[in-house]
This record gives structure tokens, C-alpha cells and sequence, in this order.
């Protein structure tokens, strides 16, 4: 039977002292002995065939190691059964006493999840704007940017190939809002000097954009502008209401959550950065600043964004918000690429996307009750 002494620290930290006696382990030890020895070579016995004693000699320290390397998740477990501790992150092992024959003692450290607090959320108030309308100019901006990257793609002396994609709206994948992907510029079909036309966009332009006629492509324009107004501005409208959760959240926010959401806001800046074509370190050196300052300056808002993702999380928990098996299924299958698609194999990605949805969910929840 082990021992054990729970130390519950700020920030959610719980420290663990366990104390196994010998004869908890000593069936581990003998297992992964006999694992072990399959694979070791002595002289004058055939791999696997050599005695034990001498295996274990000849093992030394590795093969105190991998028993620890089981031991240890396993005690901790057991040491956690029947109190309120739920780790979210790896533990960390600190070895305090273990030899042969004797008593194991270890200390392990681990993050709780957090106790969190939301306030009356159901009178929480945030307003929705009406959408911009979309101008005249903003249209005929788009139609002259497209023409301009039309009218150099045409080969000298060819007509121009009518029949493109027409003009897409707004992006089907999250977090591509404010980006109009127009797919139908014509393409050369053989080498020659680009020449740009010079009678301004017309019918033949239009068709090339997969429209009627000009008229019609300034239609199809407006739709996926106004499209793409609405779009951000109903992004706007979740963000007002995620601002008012995390105002009402009260919860001691564990450094490993604030460091993963700063970590997470690193990687979506590596990303913007590499499509300007620049490596993060030249980035940096550009503002004058150092990896760690940056992350300094963003810890306010990722203490915001934890805070805020716990609210939601918790207010999942009050509404029994839940995605079935066959709902996380569902979003499985409409993922097209086969290689995306494998990774949902694993389950931790499956878990991932269960939170993701039933977050989703949720603010679908929280929207209604404000609407209401």
C-alpha cells in the first residue's frame, strides 16, 4: 500500500509525494527484466537465452529506469483515485530515493484542472451592428483589380478563354474571413509578351470571370462583398459576447494554459509572417524586439483568451452541452484531404475537435440567449 502527501500550490499546481514499498513494484521489476533481456547479448549465450542475473548486471541503471518509467504514471494514478485532482498537463517526476529490494519515493508534479466561476450569463448583453452596406467604388475596385491581373495574362494576338470558374464567395473554412478568393483569371496557353488591354473592363472580361456580362459580374461582386461583410460582422458579434464571458470568469489561471495560448499566438504569427515571405527572426529583428518581449507584451490578452475559453467551457458544462459520437463522426468525414482526414484516428485529435464543436455549440447557445 502507498503513501501518499497532496500539497496543493497556487496557480493550480499540486505537488504529489509518493512512498511505494518494495513489494509494489518487484513484479514490474521482474516483467521488464524478462522484456529486457530478450534483446541483450552476452558472451557465450544466445540473445534472449543468458541468465537473469546476469542480464540484470548487465543492464544496470537502464533497467531501473524503464521500471520507473511505468512505475511511476501508475502509482500517481493510484495515489489520485478518489480526490478532486484532474491533471491537464504531463506530470514531472522528481526521483527521491529508489534501490533494489527497498521502498520507492518520488514526487510528482502536476496542474489541476482549475476551479472556475461564472457569473449570470444568461443577462450578459452585447450588441450586434448592422452590417456596412457595400459602396459603388468598393465594387468597381474589385472589378479593376481583377481586370488589371486579367488583361496581362492575355497572349498577344489570342482571344481570351471564357470558359473559368466563376467568381467564389466567401471562404467555407473558419478563420478565413476577409479574404475574396475570385478563381478565374484566364491563363496563357502559350508563351508570349503579356499586353495590357486598354478599353477597361467589358463583356468578354466578364465571361472570363465565369459571368453573364459586366452587369452581371458587378452582381456576382456585390453578393460575395456583402457576403463578406456579414460574415466579419457576425465574427464581431461572437467576439462581443465571448468579451462579456470572460468579464463574468473568475478562475486562478494555471501558467501551463497561459503559456500554450501564448505558444498558440506564436504560431499564428509565424504563420502571417512566412506568407509575407520573412523568417520570424528577421521579423523580430524589424521591431526592434526579442522573442521573450513579445511574449510579455502578449500575456495580457492570452490571460484573456485562457480566461475566456474556461467561461465558455464551464458554461458547456451548466447547459450539458455534449457532441455525440456520431456528430464528431459527422465532422470527420467532411474532411476531403485523405491525409488530414487519418490524423482523426488518434484520439487526441478526436478529443480536440469534440471541444472545438461543443464550444461552437455553446456560443450558438449564448447568441440565442442574447438575441432573446
Amino acid at each position: 500500500m502507498i503513501n501518499k502527501t497532496i500539497n496543493k500550490l497556487p496557480k493550480s499546481v499540486v505537488e504529489v509525494t509518493i512512498a511505494a514499498p518494495w513489494q509494489d513494484i518487484a513484479s514490474l521489476w521482474d516483467q521488464t527484466l524478462q522484456r529486457m533481456s530478450q534483446e541483450v547479448e552476452i558472451a557465450g549465450f544466445r540473445k534472449g537465452t543468458a541468465p537473469l542475473n546476469m542480464v540484470e548486471g548487465q543492464l544496470g541503471s537502464r533497467l531501473q529506469d524503464e521500471v520507473l518509467k511505468n512505475a511511476m504514471p501508475n502509482l500517481l494514478i493510484e495515489a489520485l483515485k478518489g480526490t478532486d485532482i484532474v491533471p491537464i498537463d504531463y506530470p514531472k517526476y522528481d526521483l527521491v530515493s529508489f534501490i533494489r529490494g527497498q521502498q520507492l519515493q518520488f514526487k510528482a508534479t502536476v496542474t489541476n484542472r482549475p476551479n472556475v466561476t461564472v457569473g449570470n450569463y444568461k443577462v450578459i448583453k452585447a450588441a450586434k451592428t448592422a452590417p456596412k452596406s457595400v459602396t459603388e467604388d468598393e465594387i468597381n475596385k474589385v472589378i479593376d483589380d481583377l481586370y488589371k491581373r486579367w488583361s496581362v495574362r492575355q497572349p498577344a494576338g489570342q482571344p481570351s478563354q471564357s470558359n473559368q470558374q466563376p467568381v467564389s464567395g466567401l471562404p467555407n473554412q473558419p478563420g478565413q474571413a476577409g479574404s475574396i478568393n475570385f478563381q478565374g483569371g484566364a491563363q496563357p496557353q502559350a508563351a508570349a509578351a503579356p499586353v495590357a488591354s486598354t478599353t477597361g473592363p467589358n463583356d468578354e472580361f466578364a465571361q472570363a470571370m465565369g459571368a453573364t456580362n459586366i452587369a452581371d459580374l458587378k452582381a456576382k461582386v456585390r453578393k460575395d462583398l456583402e457576403d463578406n461583410v456579414s460574415y466579419n460582422n457576425e465574427l464581431d458579434y461572437e467576439e462581443a459576447i465571448l468579451q462579456e464571458v470572460e468579464k463574468i470568469t473568475t478562475v486562478d489561471l494555471p501558467e501551463v494554459l497561459i503559456q500554450d495560448e501564448l505558444n498558440r499566438m506564436l504560431v499564428s504569427l509565424q504563420r502571417r509572417v512566412a506568407d509575407m515571405g520573412l523568417l520570424l527572426e528577421d521579423y523580430l529583428k524589424g521591431q526592434g524586439k526579442t522573442l521573450d518581449q513579445l511574449k510579455n507584451e502578449w500575456r495580457a490578452q492570452a490571460e484573456k483568451n485562457v480566461r475566456m475559453e474556461l467561461g465558455l467551457a464551464d458554461i458547456a458544462r451548466q447547459e450539458n452541452v455534449t457532441i455525440t459520437d456520431q456528430e464528431l463522426q459527422a465532422e470527420v468525414d467532411k474532411i476531403q484531404d485523405g491525409r488530414v482526414k487519418k490524423q482523426f484516428e488518434a484520439q487526441e485529435p478526436r478529443l480536440h475537435l469534440r471541444h472545438a464543436l461543443r464550444q461552437t455549440r455553446t456560443l450558438d447557445l449564448l447568441k440565442k440567449l442574447v438575441g432573446g
